[in-house]
């Protein structure tokens, strides 16, 4: 699976921004998706997931009530919509996906569980 990420931008805090990703490869259906980021000088965060089917989802508290991911599988794409953006959102956001042999997620929030990754997108809140 080659993903790509692509939406990030320059937003101010309070903003929204829309995050893709882009799969190719083998069909999605067989695999949960999840959004990362890193902030400079930071270690990579987990921040979304999304389960192969689209119906169980899971966030990071810094994010729940915020962000928002989906998935269409038809079309290869999943997504992470970011209301109400704060200067301290801004990172590099990676999307990733993991195989999950039937679960609905394999440890979702555990970076080392996915072995598939986008080259990143950055945003920028600022204040």
């Amino acid at each position: 699976v080659q993903l790509q990420a692509s939406g990030g931008g320059l937003v101010q805090a309070g903003g929204s921004l829309s995050l893709s990703c882009a799969a190719s490869g083998r069909t999605m259906v067989d695999y949960a998706m999840g959004w990362f980021r890193q902030a400079p000088g930071k270690e990579r965060e987990f921040v979304a997931a999304i389960s192969f089917s689209g119906l169980t989802t899971y966030y990071a508290d810094a994010v729940k009530g915020r962000f928002t991911v989906s998935r269409d599988n038809a079309k290869k794409m999943v997504f992470l919509r970011m209301n109400s953006l704060k200067p301290e959102d801004t990172a590099v956001y990676y999307c990733a996906a993991q195989e999950t042999y039937g679960l609905a997620f394999n440890r979702a929030a555990d970076s080392a569980r996915y072995g598939f990754w986008g080259q990143g997108t950055l945003v920028t809140v600022s204040s």
